[in-house]
């Protein structure tokens, strides 16, 4: 078993869709998904991370995610904190016409580490 110190960090990326978006006109909202669409790119292209899988939870959940703040989920491994901060970061450097991503949604990561039942003695 590898020594904790040498795995990645396993971590929950938290999205959510803010009112901003639902308040656009329907003919805008593609321009939206464009964007999120480009911010996953980027992320699942850098280095240090490797996604293991996005969830979305909009078929039960519609509208703005105010009371459960949080539209889609993306679990990866990721190499270390700066790494993590970097994918956060996509948020505010994705444009999206003259604004960027963060107009339009938000992110927030939940660090840990996988979890590794001990073989029994």
């Amino acid at each position: 078993m590898a020594d904790d110190a040498t795995l990645p960090l396993r971590v929950l990326f938290c999205c959510g869709v803010t009112q901003n978006f639902f308040d656009l006109p329907r003919d805008e909202i593609g321009t939206i998904w464009q964007a999120y669409g480009a911010m996953l790119k980027a992320l699942e292209s850098m280095d240090g991370v490797r996604v293991l899988g996005i969830m979305d939870d909009d078929r039960l959940a519609v509208g703005s995610s105010a009371q459960a703040p949080w539209t889609f989920y993306i679990m990866a491994d990721v190499a270390d904190l700066d790494t993590v901060a970097a994918v956060c970061n996509l948020y505010r450097t994705t444009p999206v016409g003259p604004y960027n991503l963060w107009r339009y949604g938000k992110i927030e990561a939940r660090v840990g580490r996988a979890l590794r039942v001990p073989e029994a003695t």
